[in-house]
C-alpha cells in the first residue's frame, strides 16, 4: 500500500502543483492531525550573516499539543500542553510559561499545531513558488507578536520550510526533514512538569 501510495501522489503531483500555497496550508491542516520531523534551524541577521545554527525534533497533536526539542548546540524543550507554552532552559535549569493565545505569533511549532481557524490569527497570502515549494505568507494580525511575517513552503509531504522575520530583520530559517503525518502520538507526551529546583517564570 506505500508503495500504491507514492505512485499515486506521483500521478496527482502535477494537478496538486496548480494549487495555491494558501489552498496546500489549509488542506494540511484539514488532513493532518499529527506529525513528527526533524529540523535544521540557521539564523540570520540583518545583513543576511549567519550567527546561530540548530538541530532538533518536533512532534504535534492538533489542536494546540506540541513537543519541540533543540538538541544543538543547547539543550532547550518547548511544550504545548493547549493551553500554556512551557519552554525549559537544560543549562540553566529555568523554565518560562506562556499562554498559548499569547504564544502563537511567536511559536513556529505553535502555528503548525495550531487548529484549522489559523487565519484568525493570522493573515494569509500566496507567496509564489521557490526551491520546488509552494509559499505562503502569514502575517500575525496581533501587534505584539513575537514576528513580523512567517513564510510558510509547502511540498508533496506538507510543510517543509519556514521562514520567520522579526521585527529587528531578523531572519529564523527552518527545514523540515523526516516528515511523519499522522502518525499514532499519546497525549501524555505533551504534557510537561517542571524539573525540581528549576526557576519558573511567567504566568
Amino acid at each position: 500500500m506505500p508503495a500504491l501510495r507514492g505512485l499515486l501522489l506521483a500521478l496527482l503531483l502535477p494537478a496538486a502543483a496548480q494549487a495555491s500555497g494558501v489552498d496546500r496550508f489549509q488542506a494540511y491542516l484539514r488532513d493532518t492531525q499529527t506529525a513528527r520531523a526533524d529540523f535544521e534551524q540557521q539564523v540570520y541577521d540583518r545583513e543576511r550573516k549567519l550567527v546561530q545554527r540548530s538541530t532538533g525534533n518536533f512532534a504535534f497533536l492538533r489542536p494546540g499539543r506540541f513537543r519541540w526539542s533543540y538538541a544543538q548546540p543547547y539543550a532547550q524543550l518547548i511544550v504545548g500542553d493547549g493551553t500554556r507554552v512551557w519552554i525549559y532552559d537544560q543549562d540553566l535549569n529555568q523554565v518560562t510559561v506562556r499562554a498559548m493565545a499569547r504564544a502563537l505569533g511567536s511559536t513556529p511549532a505553535a502555528l503548525l499545531a495550531g487548529a484549522a481557524d489559523v487565519e484568525r490569527a493570522f493573515e494569509l497570502s500566496d507567496a509564489g513558488s521557490r526551491d520546488g515549494l509552494d509559499w505562503l505568507e502569514a502575517k500575525p494580525r496581533e501587534r505584539e507578536a513575537g514576528f513580523e511575517r512567517i513564510r510558510l513552503g509547502m511540498g508533496p509531504a506538507g510543510v517543509q520550510a519556514m521562514e520567520l522575520t522579526d521585527h529587528f530583520g531578523q531572519t529564523t530559517v527552518l527545514r523540515f526533514s523526516n516528515l511523519v503525518r499522522n502518525p499514532p502520538l499519546q497525549a501524555s507526551a505533551f504534557r510537561f512538569v517542571p524539573p525540581k529546583g528549576a526557576d519558573v517564570l511567567g504566568e
